[in-house]
């Protein structure tokens, strides 16, 4: 890099340093500015002294332990530079000196997936949505053929980059100030704030990307030099609970490419999004639990929202959607998901499993709820939920938690050997097992910890439990039971062990304790997540069960104790793993608050006797407190419109600080 003089006089107001990089022959557009400035005026040394082995670094050192300000100008093989401010201060004064980086790269070469134009797909019945209708800004001139990030659209420049950040930072730095003291006003236990609070540096790590429309689009996670799984995996970010409170319209986002770019005349969905966003092929299987949670989620987005013009444009495609997995998942109409179905561990359960099914459940409650709201005609999925949920009820619990009923013959889908798949290749030695045992990668009888998934999804999006509160209960007791081990010394995983390994505690995804293990059970079963360690959490406080609840959080932070592992970085596919924002679930889980924007009600119903916690809505934040059997509600930021409060169920008093 070097330091382009000519630019230096526009800024000279802030700017101490600025860097660029011209882009290559191959790659003209990727250029990069880079600025270095202070609140102060400042002096910089553009040019390190030139020489081998650590001479650069020997007279840097030299020239601050003198205490000296040296300036030189630019030149292209200059090894380093300095910025210098000079100050003095009396005894007993304090100064603050503000140094504040910015960086402008409005180009990328990012691109993954082609176009494809979908010919039954017509503008008129089932239109893409505008970012506009998603509550974001229109950007209708956004045909890049790569990834461009959102703030290119805002500034035009680093210098405009500069002048903002100089010229808000005392802003921005007292919202994030009011942000913080609601967060953290909080007197829930001390595991479960720290799990919410290291996981929302998540959304500002290299996971999260916005592109030059508005829109959001994600890795699943971070790998060390690129992103990890591309296209804002609907069954991974299924469980990130964080954006839809926090930045409800980002969240709506999602939504729009779901069921518009990714999503056929027919209903199937791909479940990872073009980059930039873009219809996708449809040229695999549709995932039963990203597809059918996306469905929950609309529901969620319209309750946080009260947006009932954004609810009727979505209905039509939710409708194409539910109705692709009625027919290609349960195709006998009898509310359970049966055919071979895709879902986040990379493989396809083949005969009705508690995972997908509560997920079935869920989505169609979702769907009759919105459906009655606006008057449409779902006898048709009423009927589905009522038969499909006592089959889960009776056919698919063991007295003590859900399971699944492998079934591979008497489907509509070919022999497994036939089946698309990832990795599912059937050998001469799978073959014998397939006769043996069914398909590969499957969990039968086995305690899956997502086994209610579905049922959680649920509460999380405002919903009610789709299944008995007793049987899920016991399900989620047996998880805590049988999955939960405090040392997993001698614990064995041939999968990918680092996730909780020796010593360490963690919810293991599945086991077999009544027997039945599997040859070749889904692949991770013996992996620790902790993702899916926060939504079980969760859960099971919802159900009351906050000491087993708590339990599973305290095995989980205390891996993340920042001894071996990065506190803020609960890796699984990658680092700043998007499932980890589950934990933003565990609010919720303990006290129940949710405001309904809709009805404009909060919800609360404590699990923890009196507290305060935080709350954030769509138009803003603040903290909301139970004491003596009555709410209070402090918004700290932006307003809270509510008519009534109701705990556990009953209408309360609401008190406004």
């Amino acid at each position: 890099m070097c330091c382009k003089a000519d630019k230096k006089e526009r800024l000279k107001k802030c700017l101490a340093a600025l860097y660029s990089q011209e882009g290559t022959a191959e790659k003209p557009h990727l250029k990069t500015d880079f600025a270095i400035f202070t609140n102060e005026p400042a002096t910089v040394d553009y040019c390190w002294f030139r020489g081998g082995w650590f001479d650069p670094l020997t007279m840097v050192w030299n020239t601050i332990k003198e205490g000296k300000v040296k300036a030189q100008e630019p030149d292209s093989d200059a090894p380093g530079a300095s910025l210098f401010v000079p100050f003095k201060l009396n005894v007993g004064e304090q100064k603050t000196i503000r140094l504040m980086l910015a960086w402008y790269v409005p180009d990328s070469d990012l691109h993954i997936g082609d176009m494809v134009i979908d010919p039954k797909k017509t503008d008129s019945a089932e239109c893409c949505i505008t970012p506009s209708a998603a509550g974001l800004e229109e950007k209708s001139n956004y045909n890049a053929p790569n990834y461009r990030p959102w703030y290119s659209s805002k500034f035009k420049s680093i210098e405009e980059v500069a002048d903002y950040w100089k010229d808000k930072y005392s802003e921005l730095q007292n919202k994030s100030a009011i942000f913080r003291d609601a967060f953290y006003s909080s007197t829930l236990p001390a595991e479960v704030i720290e799990a919410v609070a290291a996981n929302l540096t998540i959304l500002k790590s290299p996971t999260v990307l916005r592109q030059f429309d508005g829109r959001l689009w994600s890795w699943e996670g971070c790998g060390d030099d690129g992103g990890c799984c591309h296209g804002s995996c609907t069954h991974v970010w299924n469980y990130a609970q964080a954006i839809p409170h926090l930045f409800p319209s980002l969240e709506r986002s999602l939504r729009t490419t779901e069921f518009c770019e990714n999503q056929n005349f027919d209903g199937h969905q791909q479940f990872r999004a073009n980059m930039p966003i873009s219809p996708a092929k449809h040229d695999f299987h549709a995932a039963a639990d990203g597809q059918l949670g996306g469905i929950m989620k609309v529901y969620r987005e319209w309750r946080i929202s009260g947006d009932a013009i954004w609810l009727k444009k979505m209905y039509p495609m939710v409708k194409t959607s539910m109705d692709y997995a009625i027919t290609t998942w349960d195709p006998g109409n009898k509310g359970i998901i049966e055919e071979p179905h895709h879902n986040t561990y990379d493989i396809e359960f083949w005969g009705p499993d508690g995972m997908c099914t509560s997920f079935y459940l869920g989505a169609l409650t979702a769907f009759i709820k919105m459906g009655q709201f606006l008057k449409k005609d779902i006898s048709k999925y009423k009927a589905l939920y009522t038969t499909g949920r006592k089959f889960m009820e009776t056919e698919l619990y063991n007295g003590e938690y859900f399971n699944q009923k492998i079934q591979w013959t008497g489907l509509k889908a070919p022999n497994p050997v036939n089946e698309k798949s990832f990795a599912t290749q059937y050998t001469a030695e799978a073959l014998e097992i397939l006769k043996i045992e069914g398909p590969k990668y499957q969990y039968g009888t086995g305690c899956l910890s997502d086994g209610i998934l579905g049922g959680w999804i649920s509460r999380m999006c405002g919903l009610e439990e789709p299944l008995d509160i007793e049987k899920t209960k016991s399900h989620l007791l047996s998880v805590h039971k049988y999955n939960l081990k405090s040392d997993l010394s001698d614990h064995v995983n041939p999968q990918r062990p680092s996730y909780a390994a020796g010593h360490e505690g963690g919810l293991l995804l599945c086991s077999w304790p009544k027997g039945g293990m599997l040859s070749l059970p889904f692949v991770y079963s013996n992996e620790v997540w902790t993702g899916i360690e926060y939504q079980v959490a969760s859960h099971l406080m919802l159900m009351g069960q906050v000491n087993e609840g708590l339990d599973i959080v305290k095995a989980c932070r205390d891996r993340y104790d920042g001894r071996v592992r990065n506190p803020f970085n609960e890796y699984e596919c990658g680092h700043w793993y998007a499932r980890a924002m589950s934990s933003y679930g565990l609010i919720q889980g303990l006290t129940g608050v949710r405001y309904d924007a809709v009805d404009k009600t909060l919800y609360m119903d404590s699990k923890v006797g009196d507290f305060t916690s935080f709350l954030s809505t769509a138009t803003g934040f603040g903290t909301v407190t139970f004491k003596n059997n009555k709410v209070s509600l402090n918004v700290a930021y932006g307003n809270i419109p509510i008519k009534k409060a109701v705990i556990a169920g009953k209408r309360n008093t609401l008190i406004l600080i």
